[in-house]
């Protein structure tokens, strides 16, 4: 295992640990383990969870936050043959239970916190075997305790199929419940080979762990370093205080995170030109990159290689990277955002009208490839969302785009989510264009544009950042431009912050909710 050839996801952690064998895996905090601890550690855990499971288990679940635990239990529910669960125990149980009922566990791997979540998920009388490493962890009456012991340690991890499930990632349905997503090994195999070709990650990087473990960019944080030997390192909220300081007193040279983190670094004073003179690669992903916040970071981290990184859960992380150019970027964007640039080889994509009709220039993507997820977990959600055409299998991806570049070099340029447009009086309105036209008013630093639907009909709430708060006659000078004067949003809210979801993007779902309530009080 670990070879070129061998699909398994586990093997980029074998590659990792000839590379540097005495090596950072990762650092968390205090917590630091080598390849070498790591992988004995993670070979006795897996050999342990086959022992408790009586046979081959399918599915572990890993309810731990970022950290020993959590690392090591992914690496030892690979090392087992098993799909990766991985849970968060901050969130609330009954969707963390929902999980558990599409996707019913074999074993769990748990930290403290997440041991103390555990009667409440698994129910008293679980048959489901636990295994907690810290021996001074109490677990709940009724819980099955792995028994750790070197005897039942593994020689090697075991053999899986390119068909096998990797990793089961959870994304949020649009009623509300949420949607299994199986990766494969094959589709984690190409993926990670494409980037193994494109990017020249060493044993000497250190690559950051910005993202929580049950978001899929956390398999691009983990699996780029281990493939490498390099180190995967957490940051920590408080490392974002004075984030050059933390990257440079820890020598991290790859970043990744949602754009979000621009904006704070921004706030925090982190983007004075050449503040981040260590980073050799910066990626970004999640949501929305703005060719603003590119240049500024780009200032900040002037050695590194910026990278705008896209994909849907669906598509095993990323699908598709544009790499930023300040000469030739800025004039492929549309409204002010980077464009997501070109979809990865071995992959076919297909843009889509309103009447599903096959168009030239610009539409919903489609796409098709090895990278596809087989569907989902529930093949009753799979509906609206993979498409039979051409006797092929298409996922979409509800994202509108515009073919932008030249025939030499062909681009995609995100034009907003297909339900981002919004009808008002007749009019079709496009809330992305809305934020661009309000980031070019004077004393505004991040904007956002929700649709709140009321018994008066839809209406169009702004809520910004900056300094202090903006006339309102400012904005409307501003987006008088772009939108007839009775469309204008009725309100608009200054805020410290926007807020941020659990993945850390923007958090929309929360200010439609906000902006619906406040027109609901103004009547």
């Amino acid at each position: 295992m670990g070879g070129p050839s061998d699909p398994a996801l586990a093997g980029r952690f074998l590659r990792g640990l000839a590379a540097a064998p005495r090596g950072a895996a990762f650092r968390a905090g205090a917590e630091t383990l080598t390849y070498e601890q790591t992988h004995e550690r993670a070979l006795r855990w897996a050999g342990s969870l086959l022992a408790a499971a009586d046979g081959k288990p399918t599915t572990v679940g890993v309810l731990a936050a970022k950290g020993a635990t959590a690392y090591t239990g992914i690496l030892a529910a690979l090392y087992a043959g098993a799909a990766v669960v991985p849970l968060r125990p901050d969130f609330p149980q009954a969707r963390t239970k929902a999980m558990l009922e599409a996707a019913p566990l074999s074993a769990v791997v748990a930290d403290g916190p997440g041991s103390a979540a555990l009667p409440g998920l698994l129910g008293p009388g679980s048959h489901v075997p636990v295994l907690v490493p810290e021996e001074n962890t109490v677990l709940g009456a009724g819980l099955r305790r792995v028994d750790v012991r070197d005897r039942h340690a593994l020689d090697a991890p075991r053999p899986v199929l390119p068909q096998d499930t990797a990793y089961m990632l959870f994304t949020s349905g649009s009623t509300g419940r949420p949607k299994g997503v199986p990766l494969t090994h094959g589709n984690t195999h190409h993926y990670f080979e494409l980037l193994d070709r494109r990017y020249d990650f060493t044993p000497d990087d250190v690559l950051s762990q910005t993202f929580d473990l049950n978001f899929d960019c956390s398999l691009f944080d983990l699996f780029c370093a281990w493939g490498a030997g390099a180190t995967a390192h957490w940051i920590p909220p408080q490392g974002y205080r004075d984030l050059p300081r933390h990257l440079a007193e820890h020598g991290v040279t790859v970043w990744f995170s949602t754009p979000s983190a621009i904006s704070l670094a921004r706030r925090t004073g982190a983007l004075a030109p050449a503040a981040m003179p260590g980073l050799r690669w910066s990626f970004f992903a999640g949501e929305a990159l703005k060719c603003q916040d590119a240049q500024d970071w780009q200032r900040a981290a002037p050695g590194s290689t910026l990278e705008n990184l896209y994909g849907p859960t669906e598509f095993t992380v990323t699908i598709a990277a544009h790499r930023w150019d300040p000469e030739v970027s800025p004039g492929l964007s549309v409204n002010g955002v980077v464009p997501i640039g070109t979809i990865h080889e071995g992959h076919d994509q297909l843009l889509l009208d309103a009447h599903d009709r096959a168009v030239a220039d610009e539409g919903e993507l489609c796409i098709t490839g090895p990278q596809m997820a087989p569907g989902y977990l529930d093949p009753g959600d799979d509906a609206g969302r993979f498409l039979e055409r051409d006797g092929r299998t298409w996922y979409r991806t509800g994202d509108r785009v515009r073919r932008v570049g030249d025939a030499s070099d062909p681009q995609l340029a995100y034009l907003g989510r297909m339900d981002a447009q919004v009808q008002l009086q007749g009019w079709r309105v496009e809330l992305a264009e809305i934020d661009h036209a309000l980031a070019g008013v004077d004393g505004v630093t991040e904007a956002v544009t929700v649709d709140a639907v009321t018994d008066d009909g839809t209406q169009l709430v702004v809520y910004y950042t900056g300094p202090e708060p903006v006339r309102p006659s400012a904005f409307a000078k501003q987006l008088g431009e772009v939108l007839p004067r009775g469309l204008l949003p009725k309100r608009y809210v200054h805020l410290d912050e926007l807020p941020l979801n659990a993945n850390r993007k923007v958090d929309r779902k929360e200010l439609r909710n906000r902006a619906a309530a406040a027109l609901i009080a103004d009547r």
